[in-house]
């Protein structure tokens, strides 16, 4: 019997964190990937479910508009983007990610590439209408996420939107307690998205259709 995709995840990226190396890992699982040694537990073959309900409870238009999708991973989240008509811009820190959503989506409208959203191009400082962060956050260890809620927040520009999809966990559960990868963020984190004039318009918790133990957060906030 092959070995529990999220096992393999959590087993790469720990040798990656013991060689004080947190994000190298994703590049790491997503070659491993690409060679079929290895299974991106996230990678759905399809756009994630809330950010679908997003999409059609939302009705966005993307024309004239700007999009950036945090962790392309192998593309289905910029894909829907991009077929709303924003000009989407959908970065990875791993280059097999990147490689392997140009080989997903060959006729793509996204621009794909290789970017760190610890060290985000300076250019990109609140350049985007629509910026999605969907998971990336929680794969990091907990003591850099709040240098990573900063960098998704900056990119965000003036009347623009910001959609965050995490999977949650109760305020009161020590960080000692989490092994992760991933490392599920509590209302405390959700809520220091929102910051001067990112407000925090909508927030919903809702199980995962895999597992109903497992809870996720949707917030949508808007910048002033």
């Amino acid at each position: 019997m092959s070995e529990d995709p999220d096992v393999v995840s959590r087993r790469i990226a720990r040798e990656s964190l013991d060689r004080d190396d947190p994000t190298g890992w994703f590049e790491n699982l997503y070659a491993a990937a690409a060679e079929g040694s290895a299974v991106v537990p996230w990678d759905r073959g399809t756009a994630h479910q809330l950010l679908l309900e997003w999409v059609q409870e939302s009705a966005p238009d993307g024309a004239d508009k700007t999009a950036l999708i945090v962790g392309a991973g192998t593309g289905w989240d910029a894909e829907l983007i991009a077929d709303r008509g924003y000009d989407t811009t959908a970065f990875d820190i791993s280059p097999s990610a990147i490689e392997t959503a140009h080989r997903n989506h060959p006729d793509s409208k996204a621009h794909y590439r290789v970017a760190d959203l610890l060290a985000p191009p300076a250019d990109w400082h609140h350049a985007f209408d629509l910026v999605v962060e969907i998971y990336t956050v929680q794969a990091l260890p907990i003591a850099l996420q709040p240098e990573a809620v900063k960098h998704v927040t900056s990119l965000v520009a003036p009347g623009g939107t910001l959609l965050v999809i995490a999977a949650a966990r109760p305020d009161d559960q020590p960080d000692d307690d989490i092994q992760g990868p991933p490392w599920p963020l509590t209302r405390a984190t959700i809520q220091s998205f929102a910051a001067a004039d990112l407000r925090l318009i909508q927030l919903s918790q809702s199980p995962s259709p895999a597992d109903a133990s497992v809870l996720r957060w949707r917030a949508e906030y808007l910048r002033d």
